[in-house]
């Protein structure tokens, strides 16, 4: 067993140290991208907590907050989580624990399902710091995850004497796990908001004074020439006054004149004007008038019969 134990540890040592991680978009727009730490210290919190809920896409912070809330009976904890199996596996601890180590994460959260230190769940995980260890297990009967705390002496003598396979967590190649806290994530975020409505307001606002600007340039600047307006203008205003004298000018004096003239001549011989009609430049008339002056009289020239009426007179059509 120790040569299993010293071959996994070998390996395990053997892989290269992972990227350092880089802050994320809400660091950048809540302006603290420089005070984002990198390098976090490996801690192990004395009031650590660790089990399993269902996962359900999409909500798995929700479901991990809420039993890490129960298990320290406060919703003022920091968590850390993996996914496997269909199951959220995590570890928590209240935010009071982590005071004086606030850049810090635990190490034997590396050691969580699909992430870096895990191998499989007949190990056991440990992890020793200040003379207090911490032990990170699987039940083989319930396959329930379990996490022991204590002094160092008493507790990896009880751990060491299980029928397992154990692996030390090295911090230094470890995949670093964050811990969250949807508090400080929340205020981050509203910062970010913040700082964002702040930076878009004086980006419109000076877009706004910009445009101002540019018009009064232009007001200043440009030198408008009335010249041809005035002269276009004139000339519409010409033509306008012209359209409107000739649309006044109207053949109906000239047509009163020609009326009255055949009235004057139908009314020596005793005839009747029954229709004066004009369409466009073409006049034509028609009257009644005795027999004998179907060839017309006077100024009824150009005229031709057209019917012999009821009352014997002649109806006789004339055009200009």
């Amino acid at each position: 067993m120790v040569d299993t134990e010293v071959d996994e540890v070998v390996e395990k040592s053997s892989k290269p140290l992972l990227g350092k991680q880089a802050a994320g978009v809400s660091d950048f727009l809540a302006g603290e991208k420089s005070d984002f730490v990198s390098k976090l210290k490996p801690f192990l919190p004395q009031e650590l907590v660790g089990g399993s809920v269902p996962h359900v896409p999409g909500m798995e912070e929700e479901a991990v907050w809420n039993a890490a809330s129960q298990a320290c009976a406060t919703e003022k904890v920091h968590f850390c989580y993996s996914v496997e199996n269909n199951r959220c596996w995590y570890l928590a601890c209240p935010s009071s624990s982590m005071a004086s180590n606030p850049d810090s994460w635990c190490p034997l959260a590396a050691a969580l399902p699909g992430k870096s230190e895990y191998w499989d769940k007949e190990t056991v995980y440990l992890y020793e710091q200040e003379g207090t260890a911490s032990a990170l297990r699987w039940d083989p009967e319930t396959g329930r995850m379990q996490i022991f705390l204590g002094a160092a002496r008493t507790l990896l003598p009880r751990i060491q004497s299980m029928d397992a396979n154990f692996v030390t967590v090295n911090p230094e190649v470890a995949e670093q796990v964050r811990w969250k806290n949807r508090m400080l994530k929340t205020e981050k975020l509203s910062r970010a908001a913040s700082r964002t409505l702040l930076f878009v307001g004086i980006a419109f606002n000076v877009i706004i004074f910009s445009f101002l600007v540019f018009q009064y340039i232009l007001t200043v600047t440009v030198e408008r020439d009335l010249k041809k307006v005035k002269e276009e203008t004139e000339r519409v205003s010409q033509q306008l006054l012209l359209e409107a004298y000739n649309a006044l000018q109207s053949d109906s004096i000239k047509h009163m004149v020609r009326i009255q003239e055949i009235l004057d001549d139908l009314r020596e011989i005793d005839g009747t004007l029954v229709k004066y009609e004009v369409q466009g430049k073409k006049v034509q008339w028609e009257a009644l008038v005795p027999q004998p002056y179907g060839k017309g009289v006077g100024s009824l020239k150009n005229v031709r019969p057209a019917e012999l009426e009821k009352d014997g007179r002649v109806r006789i059509i004339g055009t200009k």
